[in-house]
């Protein structure tokens, strides 16, 4: 991926074709090694094509990807046993905490 970065950055920069030696430089800018292969590899592949359009491209091809989210409700949409009853209690615990902490130390926000 730090290849492809310093690839865009180069282009970004006006450059419209960047060079191994411009890879190199950028990576080299904060610390990383460049790899031969690897920069060759971004080169190749990159090289001569519009980068707009490979970027739209893949941002097509990554909303269709499934992003995690939560788990699916239970059957009838009922909450299972223990359902939010605790996680509301809990979170009124961590709010009197909260406020006890300002207290604890002799003065607000405001005072």
């Amino acid at each position: 991926m730090r290849y492809v970065a310093a690839y865009l950055l180069a282009a970004l920069g006006g450059n419209e074709s960047p060079s191994a030696k411009d890879i190199e430089k950028i990576l080299g800018s904060v610390g990383i090694e460049a790899e031969a292969d690897k920069v060759k590899k971004i080169i190749s592949e990159l090289n001569g094509k519009n980068l707009e359009e490979l970027i739209a491209a893949g941002s097509e091809k990554l909303a269709s990807v499934p992003s995690g989210g939560g788990a699916a409700p239970a059957a009838g949409g009922a909450p299972a046993a223990g359902g939010s009853a605790p996680a509301a209690e809990e979170k009124k615990e961590e709010e009197k905490s909260e406020s006890e902490s300002d207290d604890d130390m002799g003065f607000g926000l405001f005072d």
